[in-house]
């Protein structure tokens, strides 16, 4: 009798279950009555929309791929192999040029070609790997560095950081020390996730040592290997150093042989790679 009295229970609540719900049916089937085409339009619609997002998705996706397969053959060219001999070594793979200012203009070539086809993050790219390829032509040199202190100057942080680190060592290299040394700073300071501080000091050091500023250099070289020697992991062990502390110390001990036997000692490295 009690299980037939729990039996009967769930029965009636089952039923008191469906009456609720198809009541609740009911009620919106009465207030869609008469209004079947607009559902169907409403429905038709959102399936389009879909397919329209569904396309727009995968045209987005393959129109990223593609530039980043153009972005990269233009990069391949510009690092390609330059060789006086125009076939290639036996054995030999990938591009090979002739001469610098072939493969510069074939590259710049290239990138415009991107330049010009897709939008950001590829276009300003394309424009900063134009920029440094035309520091390699004497006649377009002027244009690439007008060029990179734009970019310097863009909203994108990579695109900044590179422009403006490229354009610091073509004035380096142009004998403008004062404006490259005021760039290597600025770099140093933010110290980028791009571009280590370390690399960008060895930089600012090499241009004091030009200007004949010994101190200045040595001071900097002395703290880029002191930082990198304390340098210690969450284990209290030494950490490896960067090929710029390692480069740093080099410098030193030829800049400044009194400077250098100031440093602390060199700790052994047990994660120092072989």
């Amino acid at each position: 009798m009690a299980r037939y009295k729990k039996k009967r229970a769930r029965e009636l609540q089952h039923d008191a279950f469906r009456d609720k719900t198809m009541s609740a049916l009911d009620s919106v089937g009465n207030k869609l009555e008469g209004k079947g085409r607009t559902i169907l339009y409403v429905l038709a619609a959102l399936v389009a929309l879909g397919l329209i997002f569904g396309i727009w998705s995968w045209y987005s996706n393959r129109k990223k791929q593609e530039a980043y397969r153009a972005l990269g053959r233009a990069i391949e060219i510009s690092s390609a192999t330059v060789s006086a001999s125009p076939a290639p070594a036996p054995g030999a793979t990938g591009l090979t040029y002739t001469t610098d200012k072939e493969r510069a203009e074939n590259a710049i070539k290239e990138f415009q070609a991107v330049a010009a086809k897709y939008d950001n993050p590829y276009r300003d790219k394309a424009k900063y790997f134009i920029a440094t390829n035309k520091l390699s032509l004497s006649e377009k040199r002027g244009e690439g560095i007008s060029e990179l202190d734009a970019l310097g100057k863009s909203g994108d942080e990579e695109i900044s950081t590179m422009a403006k680190f490229a354009l610091a060592q073509a004035k380096e290299e142009d004998g403008q020390f004062d404006a490259a040394a005021a760039l290597y700073i600025e770099l140093a300071q933010k110290n980028s996730a791009l571009l280590a501080s370390d690399t960008v000091n060895l930089r600012l050091a090499g241009v004091y040592e030009k200007q004949g500023k010994k101190k200045e250099a040595a001071d900097i070289l002395f703290k880029i290997v002191e930082t990198a020697r304390k340098a210690k992991d969450a284990e209290g062990k030494p950490m490896t150093q960067s090929a710029a502390a390692r480069d740093a110390a080099v410098k030193l001990e030829k800049l400044d042989s009194a400077r250098f036997a100031q440093l602390p000692p060199e700790e052994p490295q047990a994660n120092f790679p072989t």
